[in-house]
């Protein structure tokens, strides 16, 4: 018989009404069978781990990656797929991070979340839940369908390093605009099985527990400052900056600004340029404008999302030293997360 485990980290998914207080508080998930009884309907075993305390998604960070990683490892050999339940605002950053420091993944490990708690009437908990634990259980020929770090919301299964949240208020709050679903949940799961991971193996489950956190976030704007652009490419001990500009990777040109640029990346600052846009990829040689970042020696993220782009640079920059293997590894799909053409 197939098994999963579930790992509750914290999340609104998770909470229930007190019938002593009235108020949401986090759910025992030792009986979770008495809140979501169509789990006895499952023919694979479901058990659970939970996090004490369970941590609002905004307390999310690298030591709680690691410490996710290891749960799985621990417990790889003993079950078939696992579901982490999830603060929704942070999801997208946490399966980012796992996708990487997981490495020779072989089985399904969904987060999935809710925007309103399982206590509710009109909760999307449940039916999020039951979908995510049916595709972590899902196999053909002994083999996990999916065997990648994923996000399940409202209906579709995204690859986890290609997705973003895009709405606080609608069910729908997930979105991958550069990359196809790898299923969808109607009456029947329907698997997109060519846009779905299947990497060669080179050896058992492995966890990369190093992660870089002297990176930074640029975002280019009109009227920025040279005050602004200075600050944070000059934040004591900072190896890498995910610098986000505007549609297909431009920047201004005024000398000020390429002037920081030039000298963080002097300093050997690794500076990697996303785009601001929800959709589409950074392609530098375009306009002048990206041209000149180019031949500063910008990297390029392509299509990657803001969420992968800083755990990927954080994952490089904790396992390699060497600038030259660095720029190879950013401009490498290790887990899907570009686009390469």
């Amino acid at each position: 018989m197939s098994s999963v485990l579930i790992v509750y980290t914290g999340g609104t998914i998770g909470m229930v009404k007190s019938p002593s207080t009235n108020t949401l508080v986090p759910m025992d998930f030792s009986n979770i069978r008495k809140k979501v009884p169509e789990l006895n309907m499952f023919d694979f075993v479901v058990d659970t781990i939970t996090f004490d305390p369970p941590l609002d998604s905004s307390e999310m960070c690298p030591e709680v990656w690691v410490r996710l990683c290891n749960i799985i490892k621990d417990n790889y050999d003993n079950y078939d797929g696992f579901v982490i339940l999830h603060g929704t605002d942070t999801m997208a950053y946490t399966a980012s991070a796992l996708s990487f420091m997981l490495q020779n993944l072989t089985k399904a490990v969904v987060l999935t979340g809710s925007q309103l708690p399982m206590g509710t009437i009109r909760t999307d908990g449940k039916e999020n839940l039951i979908a995510a634990l049916e595709i972590a259980a899902a196999q053909e020929n002994g083999m996990s369908i999916v065997p990648e770090v994923s996000v399940f919301f409202q209906s579709k299964l995204y690859r986890g390093n290609r997705c973003t949240k895009i709405n606080a208020d609608n069910f729908k709050a997930f979105t991958s605009q550069s990359y196809p679903h790898l299923a969808e949940v109607g009456i029947d799961i329907k698997y997109s099985y060519p846009h779905i991971r299947y990497s060669p193996v080179e050896g058992p489950l492995a966890v990369s527990t190093e992660m870089e956190q002297n990176v930074a976030l640029l975002k280019i704007f009109p009227g920025m400052t040279r005050a602004y652009v200075h600050h944070v490419l000059n934040i004591p001990g900072v190896r890498g900056i995910v610098m986000e500009t505007f549609g297909s990777g431009n920047a201004p040109t005024t000398r000020w600004f390429l002037d920081e640029l030039h000298q963080a990346l002097l300093r050997g600052v690794v500076i990697l340029n996303v785009t601001q846009c929800l959709a589409g990829s950074v392609e530098m040689w375009r306009y002048d404008t990206g041209r000149h970042l180019m031949e500063m020696g910008v990297v390029s993220g392509r299509d990657i999302t803001t969420e992968a782009a800083l755990t990927k640079l954080m994952y490089i920059l904790g396992n390699y030293t060497n600038p030259a293997e660095i720029r190879i590894m950013l401009n490498k799909s290790l887990r899907g997360e570009i686009s390469l053409r």
